[in-house]
């Protein structure tokens, strides 16, 4: 495990003192379990936005497939 320092707002810190005493636990586990939390949300949306780029590259390849398979079942049912 690392040591680091940082700088926290006023409030902030004040808000993290009450959830400390409250849940009981250190104030260093607490800052460890907020920056898991919010890397879990950075990774969501860094997956989210790599499936929107790849999403729009398959997109019309998607829709010619799509015709070519309606073409097929429109044959099948004549």
């Amino acid at each position: 495990m690392q040591a680091m320092s940082l700088k926290v707002e006023d409030d902030i810190l004040l808000d993290a003192e009450h959830f400390v005493k409250r849940r009981k636990i250190s104030r260093n586990a607490y800052i460890n379990e907020a920056v898991k939390a919010y890397n879990a949300l950075e990774r969501r949306r860094e997956l989210r936005e790599k499936l929107a780029t790849e999403s729009k590259l398959v997109a019309a390849d998607s829709l010619a497939v799509l015709k070519e398979l309606e073409q097929i079942v429109e044959l099948h049912e004549a």
